[in-house]
């Protein structure tokens, strides 16, 4: 079942919806907005093969990596970019995570994006930007979260590598 505004602002007044920093004005009649933070990683375009497989493998050498609190990205390129909110996710609740209309009218396209029950953390997304270079400030809402409550709470909640993330987090490859 997928939560309304009322049932979001319970979850949130009772402490079991943790949004930092909150505001009123972000949830809306079926979701909460999440605004960008001051980060953002652009994927670099290069030969140099990535062994995913290589336990000394740096994956910070395929990004270009800057804090501002206005950006503007590059035509036809793909980013990493956080929210600006920190979330607390219960184990009873999981999230669909969409571009904001306005964003995705522009051009901008997401990968499908989950966050799971007991997820911890400020969310990093990835965009493919459109064919015109794009002027983006940090606080700009441009995320839309869709909460659902799932049939039973998880059993095994979320624990894994990005959890207490903050900023954009690269990509953790496994050992």
């Amino acid at each position: 079942m997928i939560l309304s505004d009322f049932d979001l602002r319970n979850y949130i007044r009772s402490g079991r919806l943790v949004i930092e920093p909150f505001s009123d004005e972000i949830v809306r009649e079926n979701g909460v907005d999440l605004r960008l933070g001051d980060e953002v990683c652009e994927l670099v375009e290069t030969r140099e093969v990535l062994d995913p497989y290589s336990p000394s493998v740096d994956v910070s050498r395929f990004y270009r990596c800057s804090r501002a609190g206005e950006f503007v990205l590059r035509p036809s390129r793909r980013y990493l970019l956080h929210t600006l909110e920190y979330l607390k996710v219960p184990p009873e609740l999981m999230a669909f995570v969409e571009l904001r209309s306005t964003f995705a009218r522009l051009g901008f396209l997401m990968p499908p994006t989950i966050v799971d029950g007991g997820f911890e953390g400020q969310l990093t997304i990835e965009v493919a930007t459109p064919p015109f270079p794009v002027k983006l400030r940090a606080g700009t809402r441009f995320l839309h979260v869709v909460f659902a409550r799932l049939s039973s709470p998880a059993v095994r909640p979320y624990r894994g590598r990005y959890q207490g993330q903050r900023g954009v987090t690269l990509p953790k490859l496994p050992p």
